[in-house]
């Protein structure tokens, strides 16, 4: 049975945020302070918040915690919405599950490791199975269980049910400073990964893709002769897609192996007490990893261990005495936003 859901998002009309405003009036709840709201409320393990920003009319409400589920069924969907929809999404929207692709990226954050992306086929069959095994966005998911639900997905999918572009950091750095910028690397990285993916599975028809771009042309600018022949549609948030969240597991799953192999090559073999390579790039521990590295290995160890156009280079070559001029020319080339800005901020 799938995982129970704790996050829910609504947008509300007017008439149904006064009926909701009802409902918390005369319901057991508590009031919380939550910046930007009109107000929030605390219940039976859940809260719910309704923001203030309005948009076509519409205002959105968010409720977490382990008994948000039970709130949506039982006070929301029959006193407020007046439908029931959780758990009939698929009958009220049948494009769902039927057959398409998406792909999603990991690993562009952080300044260790590879930049991963996925593009994977789902239809009926398979969107029943992988709500049966709780795949979900994996940022929603502990590391333990995004490298649990990888491998399951891969072996549900097959070869033909997935595609993976993986740049390592020395391919990464070296198509870096070619293309210097990031949003077109990941482009022309969902794009490959698209095309692909089109080439096993002929007769998909649209890929959704999760938007990291300002505008929508970046990634159809990337797209060969079978993307531009599918419908592509570019969504924020498009993990909520059980094809983009399968994607984003897969991903996921295949950064954190390279992240354990490299936790292995730095710290030695896989122990209790044996610390791994820290994800993202604003942790202290990653400045102290990289330039506990440079000092013991030059600072080339940078060009096949990290994205070294993050402006976190920059702070630890001068930590250990050194400068982008130590690096090979790839390595020299630093991020658009350390350009635009000489606030010293990570990139």
């Amino acid at each position: 049975m799938p995982d129970k859901k704790t996050t829910f998002t609504y947008e509300l009309t007017n008439d149904q945020q006064e009926l909701l405003l009802g409902v918390m009036l005369g319901g057991n709840y508590r009031k919380r302070e939550v910046p930007y709201s009109l107000w929030s409320i605390e219940g039976d393990h859940f809260n719910a918040t309704l923001y203030e920003k309005e948009k076509h009319g519409k205002r959105k409400l968010c409720i977490q915690g382990s008994g948000a589920e039970d709130f949506v069924l039982f006070v929301l969907e029959p006193r407020v919405l007046g439908a029931a929809t959780l758990g009939y999404e698929t009958i009220l929207n049948p494009e769902l599950v039927a057959p398409h692709a998406g792909s999603d990226e990991s690993g562009k954050g952080d300044y260790f490791g590879p930049l991963v992306v996925c593009c994977a086929y789902t239809d009926e069959a398979l969107s029943e199975k992988m709500q049966e095994m709780g795949v979900k966005d994996c940022k929603q998911m502990s590391d333990k269980s995004v490298l649990t639900a990888g491998a399951k997905l891969r072996a549900l999918l097959g070869p033909t049910g997935y595609a993976v572009v993986k740049l390592g950091p020395a391919a990464y750095n070296r198509l870096y400073a070619k293309i210097k910028n990031i949003n077109r690397m990941l482009a022309w990285a969902h794009g490959t990964a698209i095309e692909e993916l089109l080439e096993k599975r002929q007769s998909c028809p649209r890929v959704v893709v999760d938007q990291f771009a300002p505008t929508e042309s970046t990634i159809l600018r990337a797209l060969k002769t079978r993307g531009k022949s599918v419908k592509v549609e570019q969504r924020h948030k498009a993990e909520s897609d059980i094809a983009v969240a399968a994607a984003s597991v897969i991903a996921r799953e295949i950064f954190l192996r390279d992240i354990a192999k490299m936790s292995e090559e730095v710290f030695g073999p896989p122990a209790e007490d044996r610390p791994n390579v820290p994800a993202g790039s604003s942790d202290p521990r990653v400045r102290e990893l990289a330039e506990e590295m440079v000092r013991k290995n030059g600072p080339v160890w940078l060009m096949n261990h990290a994205k070294a156009h993050f402006q976190t280079t920059d702070k630890v070559l001068a930590a250990c005495g050194k400068s982008r001029e130590d690096l090979p020319p790839e390595g020299q080339v630093v991020s658009a936003s350390r350009l635009a800005s000489a606030d010293g901020k990570t990139a």
